[in-house]
């Protein structure tokens, strides 16, 4: 199980989701720039794209230009009524009624999308927003704090930026951090103090929202309710939270690259900005943000 915190991300065929920043070719002058050169220096600094913005550039680096996407938005194409679907928990646990429905309902949407949105799931709303601030206050705090959790080893938490920096791809326009609970995961102490108390009260929630999840799941392939679970796919979890500062050029580049999970599913919380983008039937479709409510992602593993 994966959780993906912004500002902080069983389907037919392979889901991805990508935060649009705009797509955009560039001239072909920069093609030569020295990229191993250039990702090293860019990495050398432990400040990520924040510390970019924060010296006040006015152009983004080469690095971060992206070619364009050969898939279309929804919206461009006049199909205004693609969305993805938003079920209610509510009652889920008192009424044999209610929970039927709602199994019926993550069955259509997870055979048909791949992705769900859930409301009254039980995690306060205030707990969320907590969260979110709690991963501004990391993401925001002095540079120099933040470094000592800058780094690119196998740690409980990693900050970094780009964790593919030094792949192949163009990097994205945003900071990250991954936080790996269980099994045999972070203690408190390996935690940043800012942010130490809610990150482990938000998990601690959403590792029982995702029990429940997994029951429900369960449920919509025929199967026992805990069939999942006793199988062993709740029993891992980790937080990625991601941080996209304002960008001088959006049209340029893209805050995160189109993808599949590799998890058994993934609980995704959106700040108010939205981006956030769903591929279905070849199309981007908006999954603009809805107050209190979670995105649930089925992972490659569910699959």
């Amino acid at each position: 199980m994966g959780i993906d915190a912004h500002p902080l991300s069983f389907n037919k065929g392979v889901t991805f989701f990508q935060d649009n920043m705009g797509v955009t070719s560039r001239s072909e002058k920069e093609e030569n720039f020295d990229r191993a050169k250039e990702r090293k220096a860019f990495d050398d600094t432990k400040s990520g794209v924040k510390g970019l913005v924060d010296a006040g550039i006015t152009k983004i680096p080469p690095l971060f230009y992206h070619p364009p996407d050969n898939f279309k938005k929804a919206s461009a194409l006049g199909y205004s009524d693609y969305t993805v679907p938003v079920i209610d928990f509510a009652n889920i646990h008192h009424d044999p009624s209610v929970r039927k429905k709602v199994v019926e309902g993550v069955r259509d949407a997870s055979e048909t999308w791949g992705f769900f949105q859930i409301v009254n799931h039980g995690i306060p709303v205030s707990l969320l927003d907590e969260m979110k601030n709690g991963a501004l206050r990391f993401f925001e705090q002095d540079n120099e704090i933040k470094k000592e959790f800058y780094t690119r080893d196998q740690r409980h938490f990693m900050y970094n930026s780009n964790f593919n920096l030094f792949g192949s791809a163009p990097a994205t326009w945003k900071d990250s951090f991954l936080c790996n609970l269980a099994p045999n995961g972070a203690k408190p102490e390996d935690l940043p103090a800012i942010c130490r108390d809610i990150l482990l009260e938000y998990l601690n929630q959403v590792m029982k929202l995702g029990t429940l999840l997994f029951e429900l799941l369960s449920e919509a392939l025929g199967l026992n309710p805990t069939h999942l679970i006793d199988i062993g796919c709740a029993e891992g979890l980790f937080a990625l939270s991601h941080y996209y500062p304002a960008c001088p050029e959006p049209e340029l580049t893209l805050g995160t690259l189109k993808h599949a999970d590799v998890d058994f599913i993934t609980v995704l919380l959106q700040d108010h900005i939205g981006g956030l983008q769903v591929l279905h039937k070849d199309m981007w479709i908006d999954l603009p943000p809805l107050p209190g409510a979670l995105v649930v992602n089925i992972g490659d593993l569910m699959q």
